[in-house]
């Protein structure tokens, strides 16, 4: 049996595209940034982490009076490293999986971005080198899981939609630093190509001419998130410098620009933004129904993943578990053969009910580590679980 479903159709009844695993407030407090910190974590979670450009845009939108800029929860301090990331949001750096060319990285103070050879080999680079480039066009409207034999993983997978398949890729002939590269890949299309999966893809090298170095969604900082998160997402302004130290810098958003980011002495007094984290990781080992009634008891429910957002923002969070799953608020039905979103409105406490009969003790769970990918498991097994908050 191989089947796929589109993931909108198991959303439960009283789950919404547009639900929020976190939101953002706007603090009209001038302070420095250790301050602001220290307020977000009393009365929310954090100063704000930015995930993507959805969540950027989210974030511009909640700005309040005159003020045009305000702290975000980045920072650089002189112990942290140089961290290689890739550009595209939830794509994780693997130095297992680098394809460098010899004596690369020749890791130059200024060289702090990517390139790619003709042969698909990798170099390192100043980022304001003016290069050529690959973008990448990724459609999450059709956000898909497959179950194949009912013993294979459930593989989180977006598809594009495109019929012309060589348009997943544009070779873009017009030389830009690796900012202006990015940020007109993000404009006209989703991202620099990002990953190792991307690069290895038979249509990149069918793009490749001779001689080509073209820059790719790869980069490294010392840029940390408050809240520990390892979200690879920047969306610095077009002054920003990546070969500078940015050593004891901290990062404010500028509303009339877009919300682009500028780093600033951490001892300015500006207003700043926390978010409140709307899921929690209950690093207890439990079956899926007993995680189920804690979820319910303690806070909302098991969490639902709508769309590609929701998914990065837990895949974060899972990374801290003691187990190597976690469940998930995903069933299925044996008599309908479908997975389905479990919601607190309708019922399904009750064993002897129709939502509990034909289960098959089958629930999802996501892979610790890894992919982060969705696996069936035998809903008896005990593991640590993700809940929704109100």
């Amino acid at each position: 049996m191989q089947w796929s479903l589109i993931l909108l159709f198991l959303m439960a009844q009283c789950c919404f595209i547009d639900c929020q695993l976190y939101e953002f407030h706007y603090i009209n407090e001038n302070k420095n940034w250790t301050e602001a910190q220290q307020y977000c974590r009393e009365k929310h979670t954090d100063l704000a982490t930015v995930t993507n450009m959805k969540a950027m845009k989210r974030l511009i939108n909640i700005s309040a009076g005159d003020q045009s800029e305000a702290w975000i929860g980045l920072i650089s301090k002189p112990e942290f490293t140089r961290t290689w990331f890739w550009s595209l949001s939830g794509v994780e750096f693997n130095e297992s999986e680098t394809n460098w060319k010899e004596g690369e990285p020749s890791n130059g103070e200024s060289e702090n971005c990517a390139f790619l050879n003709h042969d698909l080999k990798w170099g390192d680079v100043g980022c304001g080198a003016r290069k050529d480039f690959i973008c990448f066009n990724r459609d999450e409207i059709n956000f898909m899981f497959s179950l194949k034999n009912r013993t294979v993983n459930l593989n989180v997978s977006v598809h594009s939609t495109e019929t012309d398949t060589t348009n997943k890729y544009h070779l873009i002939k017009d030389k830009k630093t690796w900012q202006e590269a990015q940020s007109f890949c993000r404009e006209k299309h989703t991202d620099l190509i990002s990953g190792t999966k991307q690069l290895q893809d038979g249509e990149v090298k069918n793009l490749m001419k001779p001689n080509d170095e073209l820059h790719i969604g790869l980069f490294r900082d010392t840029w940390r998130w408050s809240d520990g998160s390892s979200f690879s997402f920047r969306h610095w302004n077009n002054d920003f410098n990546y070969k500078e130290s940015n050593s004891g810098q901290c990062v404010m958003t500028v509303f009339n620009d877009g919300g682009r980011w500028k780093n600033m002495n951490c001892d300015e007094r500006k207003p700043f933004i926390c978010y409140d984290d709307k899921v929690i990781l209950i690093k207890e080992n439990k079956t899926w129904k007993d995680a189920l009634t804690y979820c319910r008891d303690h806070h909302d429910d098991l969490v639902t993943i709508t769309n590609m957002d929701d998914q990065r923002w837990i895949q974060e969070k899972v990374k801290d578990a003691s187990t190597p799953f976690v469940w998930l608020g995903m069933r299925f039905n044996c008599f309908k053969n479908i997975w389905f979103w479990v919601c607190k409105k309708i019922s399904y406490q009750n064993s002897t009910s129709a939502g509990w009969m034909n289960n098959c003790n089958t629930s999802g769970a996501m892979q610790a580590g890894g992919e982060h990918r969705w696996f069936q498991r035998n809903d008896t097994e005990e593991l640590n679980f993700i809940c929704s908050k109100v």
